[in-house]
């Protein structure tokens, strides 16, 4: 870790992906700087010794009105210094109600036009041709036709608002993450999918992927205040989804595909970037972008690119304390993720992806908990997340 910091102003912290939620409330408070926690419910992060306060808010896929009221009521009444993203939410939220919020608080956060662009899939991947970044060819749902290639469905939004889309009600908002695998060949049922997703989806072409990496990054105003990169070697299923069984690296190739887009976009705050690698080219191929807290942020901080910590300093007007840099090879699970990946050979299937061998499958997974003991939630100076965690994961 760099120098100690110390402060009077808590920093508020979402929760979303709790592995990514957690590090936050540890990083900052090792380092003396409060913490504030706010959920819908109680949860593994905000259990915590190192979180000074959990406030219960409501959830914001249920009334976000009300949420965004009970972020504001906080930062209003208490000594708050920032907010800290930690899901799609909250990143739109903070970026639309951006003037209000900073009233009260510094902010690290793009305007609302900037993350439109990140958030629509088919501006992003406009946006990546536009800075030489390979990218899936993608198109509408209602525009495609030919189903003969490979090729996998998924939502234009993550994240679905009245902003983004007309017709969606201006007093909802809803978080959709459905990905469809066509069979080759077969027309799916188009009317199905889009009342599935509440929206008119992409397709994309399908890209036989080597290995999985995350590009993760704060900017200043389309500077790099810092980078991350890490090798996804599982995921939540082994079709796909958030890493769960990471290692760092550094390949200048991806450093240059990650920065390209980012510069392109003029881009602000935080972003972390999904890239596959093409299997037939070796390309490093976009396939999207979070701007928040990632669910992998554990093993960036294990490996030393503490980004809680980067991004209080950007916010409090301390970039020059910032010292980018990190440790490669160093590898991090999420446990409970780890189970999920596993019960995904019985449970999920693809077309495109084959199903790995079971027992070599375990085998991996025991050799890298030898060799890398890490361990998003398993800390011995703070057992109550993991505990409290595993309470929850049984019931």
């Amino acid at each position: 870790m760099n120098e100690t910091a110390m402060s009077d102003e808590a920093v508020l912290v979402t929760t979303g992906s709790q592995s990514g939620a957690y590090q936050c409330i540890r990083s900052l408070g090792m380092r003396g700087i409060p913490t504030i926690g706010v959920a819908h419910e109680p949860n593994a992060p905000f259990v915590s010794k190192y979180c000074g306060e959990f406030v219960r808010v409501p959830s914001p896929l249920d009334d976000w009105v009300a949420y965004r009221n009970a972020l504001l009521e906080i930062v209003a009444e208490r000594a708050v210094s920032t907010v800290i993203p930690c899901r799609e939410t909250d990143a739109y939220l903070l970026s639309k109600y951006r003037d209000e919020f900073e009233a009260h608080v510094s902010l690290v956060v793009p305007e609302l036009e900037r993350l439109e662009r990140v958030h629509d899939r088919l501006q992003l991947a406009e946006a990546a041709t536009e800075a030489g970044v390979p990218v899936p060819e993608t198109r509408l749902l209602s525009e495609t036709d030919d189903w003969s290639a490979k090729s996998i469905v998924k939502s234009r939004y993550n994240l679905l608002t009245n902003d983004y889309i007309d017709s969606y009600p201006p007093e909802s908002m809803d978080v959709t993450k459905t990905v469809v695998h066509p069979e080759p060949g077969l027309k799916p049922d188009r009317a199905a999918i889009r009342t599935e997703m509440a929206h008119d989806p992409i397709v994309q072409e399908f890209v036989e992927k080597g290995d999985e990496y995350v590009f993760a990054a704060l900017y200043d105003h389309g500077k790099p205040l810092a980078t991350f990169q890490h090798r996804q070697i599982r995921g939540n299923s082994y079709t796909g989804g958030g890493g769960v069984y990471r290692e760092s690296v550094y390949i200048d190739e991806l450093e240059q595909v990650g920065r390209a887009l980012l510069d392109h976009l003029d881009w602000h705050g935080l972003a972390c970037i999904e890239y596959i690698e093409d299997a037939n080219t070796g390309e490093f191929v976009l396939v999207e972008i979070n701007p928040r807290m990632w669910q992998s942020l554990p093993a960036a901080v294990r490996a030393g690119a503490d980004f809680p910590y980067y991004y209080w300093l950007a916010a409090t007007g301390q970039l020059e304390k910032i010292e980018p840099g990190y440790e490669t090879g160093i590898g991090c699970h999420r446990l409970d993720g780890e189970l999920g990946y596993l019960v995904s050979l019985f449970r999920d299937s693809s077309p495109h992806v084959e199903r790995p061998p079971l027992r070599a499958t375990l085998w991996a997974m025991i050799r890298s908990g030898i060799e890398h003991p890490h361990f998003d939630f398993s800390h011995l100076d703070d057992l109550r997340p993991l505990l409290f965690g595993a309470q929850q994961y049984l019931r």
